[in-house]
């Protein structure tokens, strides 16, 4: 398994494929004892992490320890109550292991 996510894998399955194996570099850093994951949001071709919110509920069913973050939350893109709901939502999934980093953002 590599370190990082191939962003030269195109199409759906490619997505798929690159979700998968976040998720399973998850399971791992739990494992090993890594303390937080933090998912940053991106809007862009190249990345998988559009909603970060429901990749870091799909680590938290697989995770028993670690801390899940989002990187960094673009609060001007979005509704800030939703935002807060969905974070609420991951917060009750992981059994309060949830955090979330707002900034701006600038390739929106």
């Amino acid at each position: 398994m590599s370190t990082a996510l191939d962003a030269s894998k195109d199409g759906a399955a490619g997505d798929v494929a690159r979700v998968q194996e976040l998720l399973e570099q998850v399971e791992l850093a739990d494992q090993f004892g890594l303390d937080v994951l933090g998912i940053g949001e991106h809007h862009r071709a190249d990345h998988v992490a559009s909603a970060p919110a429901a990749l870091l509920a799909a680590a938290a069913a697989r995770t028993e320890r670690i801390r899940l973050a989002s990187a960094v939350t673009v609060l001007s893109s979005d509704d800030p109550v939703r935002v807060f709901q969905r974070f609420a939502t991951l917060d009750l999934i992981s059994q309060g292991r949830a955090e979330i980093i707002i900034r701006r953002g600038s390739f929106i």
